[in-house]
């Protein structure tokens, strides 16, 4: 027998067909509802749990596959830009949803201005998520006010206790493979790689979060002066900054950009000593991986993407591009390096 809901369940029964709307693009958009998933597969052990996203996230559903069975390609839907819209592929799909009959739909892409509609549309018994703060709420025991001022984890684990689903914690999470030690063993022999190296990964998906290239210089320049081995990591299309980087170093740099698959990254943070990036996917991975790092906040919100442990992870936050000074990256950087932290498997 199932448990783990309150007396507020989401069904008579326990449902068997949950499906979860997440269509959004980024590494750390899915990340941070890690925790959320991590609750819903524990009150629901033996549920099929299908995610609901775009096609980059059925690398993800593979990879956690000890909390998602699943993954359908969203297939776009009025009001959401992610996806090109194409009506005939939306009623295609919406058709096959409602044959699958899903028991549970969780509508977490977001604040649900546009999602509701498609989520209502997949014809489940029941339906629940977010819905925007002071528009009607489509059922008041189902929809929760998108709670806006909290953080990007707890916005969704706010969704899970609104349900009566029991938390499991708001710790991220990433599992890597033996697949991705064996590559990150290659790539470490390939470029000599060493126990005291340290990665700067200079990219954003958005070019206002970059922190200035003359910046990571300077703080990777004095790192290596201290005798770390800076690793310079990056996407292929980030190869550009990598190399911007390395060229006005006075010291040798191993530029990794474009040379790592996502969990050969993960394996490449777990050992580093430290990380410093910008506020990007690899910073909440990095979170998922207890890795010490230095996140540098340009253009976006702390208080929804700065990671929650402090212990591990510092912030400095600065209004534009230039104003984080390479001095209080270097503060924090080198308080880190000083402490010694215990790495939990």
């Amino acid at each position: 027998m199932e448990t783990g809901f309150s007396a507020n369940s989401l069904l008579s029964e326990p449902p068997q067909r949950v499906a979860i709307i997440r269509s959004l693009p980024g590494l750390g958009d899915l990340l941070c509802f890690v925790p959320a998933l991590r609750a819903v597969r524990m009150a629901l052990p033996s549920a099929h749990i299908t995610l609901i996203g775009l096609p980059w996230a059925k690398t993800f559903v593979q990879r956690f596959q000890h909390y998602l069975d699943e993954w359908l390609e969203f297939p776009g839907y009025p009001g959401i830009p992610e996806v090109t819209l194409s009506p005939q592929k939306v009623v295609s799909f919406l058709a096959q949803a409602q044959q699958t009959a899903f028991d549970l739909v969780l509508q977490m892409h977001g604040n649900g201005s546009a999602m509701n509609g498609f989520a209502q549309l997949l014809g489940a018994k029941q339906t629940a998520g977010f819905f925007p703060a002071g528009q009607p709420c489509p059922n008041p025991d189902r929809f929760l006010a998108y709670p806006e001022q909290e953080h990007e984890i707890w916005r969704h684990l706010r969704l899970m206790d609104f349900l009566g689903i029991p938390l499991q914690g708001d710790e991220l999470e990433f599992p890597i493979w033996q697949s991705d030690w064996n590559e990150f063993e290659n790539l470490g022999q390939t470029h000599s790689l060493k126990s005291n190296y340290i990665c700067i990964h200079p990219g954003a998906s958005i070019p206002e979060r970059r922190w200035l290239n003359e910046h990571f210089a300077i703080v990777a320049n004095t790192l290596a002066a201290r005798g770390y081995q800076v690793v310079l990591t990056g996407t292929a299309s980030e190869q550009d900054l990598t190399q911007a980087i390395a060229q006005k170093m006075q010291y040798p740099a191993i530029d990794l950009a474009g040379k790592t698959t996502l969990g050969t990254m993960a394996a490449l943070l777990k050992k580093t000593q430290l990380l410093i990036c910008n506020d990007t996917g690899v910073s909440h991975l990095a979170a998922a991986l207890q890795t010490r790092s230095v996140v540098i906040f340009s253009d976006s919100d702390p208080h929804r993407w700065s990671p929650l442990n402090r212990q591990y992870h510092r912030i400095v936050v600065g209004h534009s591009a230039a104003s984080a000074t390479p001095t209080q990256v270097l503060q924090e950087a080198i308080d880190l390096l000083r402490q010694e932290v215990v790495y939990v498997s």
